[in-house]
């Protein structure tokens, strides 16, 4: 059989674009295991997070500090002036504005079960993934691996994982949804293997006197 030099050409260039894919995705997941890696690593992670969400469409745009305190999977999480701890068998959800507690169980065999311990590992199962653009962030150079979701039900349209070269920490989060919504979260702090008190994730009910207790299980 033989080969027309166009048809050739085509094929060999179909050919090496597919095996430059392959090795950059490749590349992609090791670099994955590198963070997976490192987070199991550290005895405990603290955190101070930015949070934006924009739709330009909808005229939304919301901005927001937050920090998170990790040990296996327990966490402390104040955000939006809203208090979460775990403890590894219940969430405790605090809302100082409402003086309102809600009490949950939390299920560990529910793998759509989100936590922010999970947040750090979270690209591990349900996406594809591929090697995308290399930036300079203050000079710090910021990986890009892009995510996009296997199931035609989830809401995102893609995820971006920004990782620290050097570090092989997270530097953000970028989610871009299908109606065009934008969420990114940007770590402004990454400390690890902090001095951590024996109850940090131990909700003490004395703390607050007159909130109203709602047991939700």
């Amino acid at each position: 059989m033989k080969f027309k030099a166009p048809l050739l050409y085509f094929f060999l260039f179909t050919l090496v674009s597919i095996c430059t894919l392959q090795a950059q995705d490749v590349k992609a997941k090791a670099l994955l295991d590198e963070v997976t890696s490192k987070v199991k690593s550290y005895n405990n992670i603290a955190i101070d997070f930015k949070y934006s969400l924009q739709n330009v469409k909808e005229n939304i745009n919301q901005e927001s500090k937050g920090n998170v305190l990790l040990q296996n999977n327990n966490y402390v999480l104040n955000f939006m002036g809203i208090t979460k701890i775990f403890d590894g068998k219940k969430v405790y959800t605090i809302v100082p504005e409402d003086e309102e507690i809600s009490i949950s169980n939390f299920d560990d065999k529910d793998e759509n079960a989100i936590t922010p311990s999970k947040m750090l590992t979270f690209f591990n199962k349900g996406y594809k993934y591929s090697w995308d653009i290399l930036q300079n962030v203050r000079g710090r150079k910021i990986q890009y691996i892009k995510l996009v979701p296997i199931s035609s039900k989830d809401q995102r349209k893609e995820v971006l994982l920004g990782i620290d070269v050097q570090t092989k920490n997270i530097y953000n989060v970028i989610e871009t949804g299908k109606n065009g919504t934008k969420t990114t979260i940007v770590v402004n702090s990454f400390k690890t293997n902090q001095p951590v008190s024996k109850n940090q994730f131990t909700f003490v009910k004395s703390k607050y006197p007159n909130y109203y207790i709602n047991n939700i299980d």
